[in-house]
């Protein structure tokens, strides 16, 4: 409670009720403003559409201006030849009233040879009307004049001087009343507005319509598939077909269609991997048991003493070993980050021969041959360097499985130093990569090319290299073989 102390106790929510009202009220109203896409467009096309109108009515009602002047200028002209035409060039005060009148002016003046004349003269004026000269009329006053003959300090009688049409002389002066000016302004102005209007909103309407069909319908096809994709990506409805446009909203049709198939692969895998995670974590659990009832078995066996049996324990141990190691490279996969490699110098030639055994590669199957320079050392984690030769010879030596004779299935190792790194190639002279898996090769679960594979063995070397630093790429394929490319560190002196 909060305790006035010359009034009741108000509670603290009301408080809070009441301040917030407040800080409502305070806070300032924001305009009315369309949020679909559609209205806004339909709005602004009109919009721009008034505003070109009105860019346009301001020389209209210049020309109109000039028009009304000019017509009362050649009727003024018209009736100062009746004038010359009676006789002694005099008429009397009523039909000079008429002629005034029917020409719209109160007095009509020719100059000729610089002798200016009165031909047709109304009673004396109050104030000196204003001069509007049609011979030399600049484009400032062109444009100012309507609105001023509008305003109210506009002027009662206007002075307008032009060049004769009917007749000789130098120039035409009349004086003629303002008011008519203004009503006839007034009422362009009124007609010239309502057609702007209506021109506004049937332009706006068309073009709106014509970007709506193209534009604006594409754009919200394309929020709902994008919508739809994220509530359910396995919906194979939620996937946008491309329309097969050429402009820009097919190329994003195309390139979101790309990027679902892309998101939607990426979540397979992760949820292959959490699923693998799963079950390699169980396997590991029966498979250490079992290996070591199997080191158990291995050891009684090595105290046999039978000669046979002691020349295939350690095939035996190395089988062991690979399982083993099979099962942690999975599980080394499926974890979040890889530990960081220990950096030390390794002879290349030994940790190639120690991982062309571990991979099954042998003088009487796939051979192994080594073109490196003498004392080659490379700067590797050798846990990890193992691993990556690992995964590539026994990607090599599963391609060479179809080629004949037995004796040609050879993969070389060479390398040399290059811009200050380690390149090591990996080729063989099997079949090649095939063209399907080419492009997803290192991605987990869709580089394997042979069937029952799982696709992890390049994703593990790929990430092992990188985390040395360096990386691995496939730089040649074809009939003649594949070759990989490892970058490594060199061995600092």
């Amino acid at each position: 409670m909060v305790e006035s102390p010359d009034g009741p106790q108000i509670a603290e929510g009301e408080t809070t009720a009441l301040k917030t009202t407040a800080a409502a009220r305070a806070k300032p109203r924001r305009l009315p403003w369309p949020v679909g896409l559609s209205a806004r467009l339909l709005l602004l096309t009109a919009l721009f559409v008034l505003v070109a109108e009105l860019f346009i009515l301001l020389p209209s009602l210049g020309s109109f201006e000039v028009g009304w002047l000019t017509d009362r200028v050649r009727a003024a002209e018209l009736a100062s030849l009746a004038v010359e035409a009676a006789p002694a060039g005099v008429v009397s005060d009523q039909l000079s009233g008429r002629l005034l009148k029917g020409a719209g002016v109160v007095s009509v003046a020719v100059q000729s040879e610089g002798s200016r004349r009165l031909l047709l003269a109304a009673p004396r004026m109050e104030r000196a009307p204003a001069l509007i000269d049609l011979r030399q009329q600049g484009l400032a006053d062109f444009l100012a004049e309507p609105f001023w003959a509008l305003g109210p300090a506009a002027p009662r009688m206007l002075r307008v001087v032009a060049r004769p049409q009917f007749r000789s002389g130098d120039f035409i002066e009349i004086v003629a009343p303002s008011a008519p000016l203004a009503t006839a302004l007034e009422a362009y102005l009124a007609r010239t507005l309502l057609i702007s209007v209506l021109v506004s909103l049937v332009a706006g309407g068309g073009v709106y319509l014509l970007l709506a069909a193209f534009l604006v319908a594409p754009i919200r096809r394309i929020t709902v598939s994008m919508e739809r994709f994220r509530a359910r990506p396995e919906d194979p409805a939620a996937r946008l077909s491309p329309s097969g446009r050429r402009d820009e909203i097919g190329r994003a049709e195309v390139e979101l269609t790309r990027m679902q198939e892309d998101l939607l692969l990426a979540l397979q895998s992760q949820a292959r991997l959490a699923a693998l995670g799963s079950a390699v974590a169980k396997i590991n659990h029966d498979l250490r048991n079992m290996l070591t009832s199997a080191q158990m078995a291995s050891d009684r066996l090595a105290t046999s003493g039978d000669p046979k049996v002691a020349q295939a324990m350690p095939r035996l141990e190395r089988a062991l070993d690979r399982a083993v190691r099979l099962a942690q490279d999975v599980l080394a996969y499926g974890r979040s980050d890889e530990a960081p490699p220990q950096l030390q110098p390794i002879p290349l030639t030994a940790a190639a021969e120690a991982a062309a055994e571990d991979a099954g590669l042998s003088p009487e199957g796939v051979r192994l041959q080594l073109a490196l320079p003498e004392r080659f050392e490379v700067a590797a984690d050798p846990d990890q360097l193992h691993r990556i030769l690992v995964n590539l010879f026994r990607n090599a030596g599963q391609a060479l499985e179809t080629v004949e004779p037995v004796e040609g299935r050879l993969v070389r190792l060479d390398a040399v130093i290059s811009d200050g790194r380690s390149l090591i190639r990996i080729a063989d002279n099997g079949p090649g990569v095939p063209d399907r898996v080419r492009e997803k090769l290192f991605q987990p679960f869709m580089g394997s090319g042979r069937p029952g594979g799982a696709g992890l063995g390049l994703a593990i070397a790929r990430e092992l290299a990188r985390g040395h630093g360096g990386d691995l790429e496939l730089v040649k394929s074809g009939p003649g073989g594949a070759i990989f490319e490892l970058t490594l560190p060199v061995v600092s002196p």
